[in-house]
């Protein structure tokens, strides 16, 4: 007899259904799996064997193909154990063909019958609402992210023997409870600017970063307090929408990142991963490629702390999602893109021994070997990078005061009502959501300053060497100050703030840091 089950797979952070067809014929007895399956799905021959032995139900000595479609893509992970145990309960007629139509399956299998969680469940909702699959079937740790796809059953199993008996007419399990979020603003905030002593220059630079989601270096001694600082980033970025958290955590789903029971993901990702990373756990990729950091940082904070000992062919894999908020990995047989729009935050010391420029601690590196530090970051990814920050030791009067720094609560209102009015710019511009978005026409269009701020910007070129690709990071910051501030016109005083922040510009020939 002949059964057909649905299932899912995922293909970079998107899913399609894959039809799953077991057949039993006459013939020695085999189990055989067919569509282009990948290691673990081969073996799910042996675990979907022992759990349908371990929970009373016999296989019968013949012949079983199992047949994955589409037959033309890769299928990996171990979400067809259920589906594959499945059909062969209805070819065997322990189960009602009809229990499964518009139904979809997804599950690992133990070898006692029960079911683990699997990668993906959210990218597999998704593509079943998409394609009118009414019910979807899943292990109860992945219900919850599941659950929150608007229009799809969700029926969450324990084990096989819950399948079985939600097939054969039984009252699904009540999904798991799951504990209300706390509003953002009501929420305690684990790291807050409050906690931070002085460094005023510094955190004007974050704050703009964060009302416009542009990328920031900060450059300073070790102990000045860059990675302090970086770690309260997401405190004063706006909530989650429910799209992005949506994206979120379909992500972190695909990369196997949520907890179980987890639902959505409410809060902006903070990523900070340390300097010896590969560039394929960067970016993403491998033998079975899965999203990197920067992927797992979208719609939030990447912070790369020491960024001068990255590997430098690692730093140059960031090119392209800096620039297009996307990664693209080509394989022999398959294309991927997964998303990747993220802040950047970034620090590194002034020269190898961290000293250059703090006086009374005494630099020993020579100029040569200053240059040779700096010339690890390459001119177009310094290029990507819209504010260069210089954060200098706190003096000791600030760092023994007692009175706090201001509140991430404040900035962030300050922060909100900057990026409405950039929602409100942009609502009739599909996929521009802040000022580091704008392509050239958006900056000609929306970023148009007076005579005098020419004047400006026509220096910081000849000056600094503006490339064309700084000149519009100048003008986004610009119009990002402009918001700040609450004026429809860039002013040149925020023309002559923005250029500020382009201090490391390539063409200089001795950068400062005092």
């Amino acid at each position: 007899m002949l059964a057909r089950i649905i299932s899912g797979a995922v293909l970079g952070v998107d899913a399609f259904l894959v039809q799953v067809e077991v057949d039993i014929a006459n013939g020695l007895p085999c189990m055989n799996v067919v569509g282009l399956p990948e290691g673990a799905v081969r073996e799910g021959r042996e675990r979907v064997t022992a759990a349908l032995h371990n929970t009373g139900f016999e296989i019968p000595p013949r012949r079983i193909t199992i047949n994955l479609a589409p037959a033309d893509i890769s299928k990996s992970g171990s979400a067809f154990d259920l589906p594959i145990a499945i059909g062969i309960l209805i070819a065997t007629k322990e189960v009602p063909f009809h229990a499964v139509t518009s139904t979809c399956l997804l599950g690992e299998l133990g070898l006692d019958g029960e079911l683990r969680p699997v990668r993906g469940a959210l990218s597999v909702a998704l593509r079943c609402g998409e394609e009118g699959v009414r019910r979807l079937i899943v292990p109860i740790a992945n219900a919850r992210e599941a659950a929150a796809v608007d229009g799809i059953e969700v029926c969450p199993a324990l084990s096989l023997i819950d399948v079985v008996e939600l097939l054969q007419g039984g009252v699904p399990r009540a999904l798991p409870a799951v504990r209300e979020p706390v509003p953002r603003a009501a929420a305690r905030l684990d790291f807050d600017y409050a906690d931070v002593k002085g460094q005023e220059h510094a955190r004007r630079a974050i704050e703009i970063a964060a009302a416009g989601q542009h990328n920031l270096l900060m450059i300073g001694a070790p102990g000045a307090g860059k990675s302090m600082l970086a770690r309260r980033i997401p405190s004063i970025l706006p909530p989650l929408s429910r799209a992005e958290s949506l994206e979120v955590t379909r992500i972190h789903s695909v990369a196997g990142r949520l907890k179980a029971g987890q639902s959505l993901i409410e809060t902006r990702p903070f990523r900070a991963p340390h300097h010896s990373i590969s560039d394929a756990g960067l970016v993403g990729g491998g033998s079975s490629p899965r999203p990197g950091e920067v992927s797992l940082a979208h719609n939030g904070v990447l912070f790369l702390d020491e960024l001068a000992e990255f590997k430098r062919h690692v730093l140059e894999s960031l090119r392209q999602p800096l620039e297009d908020g996307t990664v693209a990995i080509a394989r022999a047989r398959v294309a991927l893109t997964y998303p990747a729009r993220f802040m950047l935050a970034a620090a590194m010391n002034p020269c190898p021994c961290g000293f250059y420029g703090i006086g009374t601690s005494g630099c020993t590196c020579t100029g040569a070997q200053i240059e040779r530090y700096l010339a690890r970051i390459s001119g177009p990814l310094m290029d990507r990078i819209d504010l260069h920050v210089v954060v200098p030791p706190v003096n000791a009067r600030e760092l023994i005061s007692r009175a706090p720094g201001e509140p991430s609560a404040t900035i962030r209102e300050r922060v909100l009502a900057a990026r409405e009015r950039q929602l409100n710019r942009f609502q009739s511009l599909a996929g521009v959501y802040s000022n580091a978005h704008m392509g050239a026409r958006e900056v000609r269009e929306l970023c148009t300053i007076d005579g005098r701020g020419e004047e400006l910007l026509r220096g910081a070129i000849q000056k600094l060497g503006l490339s064309a690709r700084a000149y519009h990071r100048v003008l986004r910051l610009a119009r990002t100050i402009a918001d700040l501030d609450g004026v429809d016109s860039i002013l040149p005083a925020q023309v002559a703030e923005a250029i500020q922040y382009r201090s490391l510009d390539r063409r200089r020939p001795s950068p400062s840091f005092r």
